[in-house]
């Protein structure tokens, strides 16, 4: 890559953020819906003296979230648009997981998001105007994502699949697979594909 000169400087775009198109189209609500969301989140779901994860979950139906049966929701969690969030039953969503779905999320049942874990949907057309874009993501039934997983839009997480802590996911993670790594890659199999090793692994959260 050639060395860049004050002059070259001058000539580069610089994209005007008050004209990027997008956000609301991504709302799915209407502004009253989503602003009064914004303080009930603060108080019911965010708020990490809340110690009911059955109060967080029936507030997060109330506001059109799909939720399964036996699903643990921990505190000082945030969730972008409950309407466009759908949890399979008996999966666990650790404390402080952020959920910026600005698209759709659909997570499998008996999967566990660990602490900090941050799932997001949105871009941007960053050599353009800056329009948001969005793509959903799937996390399917029995995968493990540890803490402080990234997992960005498009991708599918396949079942029972295992995500090592830090991994910032841009792709599909295949089915029954241990993730991560730098670059993150592959790196084995969660359950040993021959039924007769009887041998039990562990991921730190």
């Amino acid at each position: 890559m050639n060395e860049i000169t004050n002059s070259d400087v001058n000539e580069i775009p610089v994209i005007d953020l008050s004209r990027a198109p997008g956000e609301r189209a991504a709302w799915g609500r209407p502004a009253l819906v989503v602003y009064l969301w914004g303080l009930v989140e603060l108080f019911f779901v965010t708020n990490p003296l809340q110690i009911s994860s059955n109060l967080r979950i029936r507030v997060l139906r109330l506001f059109g979230a799909k939720i399964g049966e036996g699903v643990i929701f921990r505190p000082r969690t945030r969730v972008k648009f409950p309407w466009k969030l759908e949890i399979g039953a008996g999966s666990w969503i650790g404390e402080g997981v952020w959920i910026h779905n600005q698209d759709t999320v659909i997570i499998g049942r008996d999967v566990v998001l660990s602490q900090e874990t941050f799932v997001t949907t949105g871009s941007h057309a960053h050599r353009n105007d800056m329009a948001l874009l969005t793509s959903p993501v799937e996390i399917k039934d029995g995968a493990w994502l540890t803490s402080r997983v990234m997992l960005t839009g498009g991708c599918t997480v396949g079942t029972s699949a295992l995500v090592k802590p830090m991994t910032v996911v841009s792709c599909d993670v295949p089915a029954n697979t241990v993730f991560g790594g730098c670059p993150p890659s592959v790196l084995g199999h969660r359950f040993p594909e021959d039924k007769d090793q009887a041998s039990h692994g562990s991921a730190t959260e």
